[in-house]
């Protein structure tokens, strides 16, 4: 029996695979929960798999930072006729200051370090975690509430990223943190 050996980045086309299978099924429903849940832990899974193994890439990172964007806009197609629907604009501001920070950071990151570059910091984990959630809790009472927190977790994790690449000479993936000594290091 040949033994499958298991890569960081074959586990990242899963999350591909599962986006896609994502669009076609219907929110909430217990198929979507469970494609959405093994898609999610993908996400976790690869760069522990990269870690792990040593495997570790710039290619394996670009092909994550992808799948994100593509699983977080299927998501995003799946709920927002929901979302829009019963959110109030206050969260919408928040989301739309959000983004407004994100793309500057990344401009910000571009123009500096000639580079896209999108940090793997604690509030970023942070706020994908609590993105991921959104579908668990949205259909509950608290729903509204909690994309709030969501919204308001975003801003601050945007923020950071933003502050980071302001702070730091050079880019260092390895920053976590906007009060990390390895920004005033470099």
């Amino acid at each position: 029996m040949k033994r499958v050996k298991i890569s960081a980045n074959k586990i990242t086309s899963l999350r591909i695979l599962g986006s896609a299978v994502l669009v076609f099924l219907k929110i909430p429903s217990a198929v979507f929960y469970i494609i959405y849940t093994l898609t999610g832990i993908t996400d976790a899974l690869d760069g522990y798999v990269a870690r792990k193994t040593g495997t570790a890439s710039e290619f394996g990172a670009r092909l994550d930072s992808v799948s994100d964007i593509l699983f977080y806009s299927v998501m995003l197609l799946k709920l927002f006729p929901d979302l829009s629907a019963t959110l109030p604009k206050k969260i919408w501001w928040a989301v739309a200051f959000a983004l407004a920070l994100r793309i500057l950071s990344y401009l910000t990151a571009a123009v500096k370090y000639r580079r896209f570059a999108s940090l793997h910091t604690y509030f970023n984990k942070l706020t994908g975690a609590a993105v991921f959630a959104i579908p668990y809790f949205f259909y509950t009472r608290v729903g509204t509430v909690y994309c709030f927190a969501v919204a308001i977790l975003a801003v601050i994790s945007s923020g950071e990223e933003l502050a980071i690449h302001i702070i730091g000479k050079t880019y260092n993936p390895n920053v976590k943190y906007v009060l990390s000594k390895k920004i005033r290091d470099i």
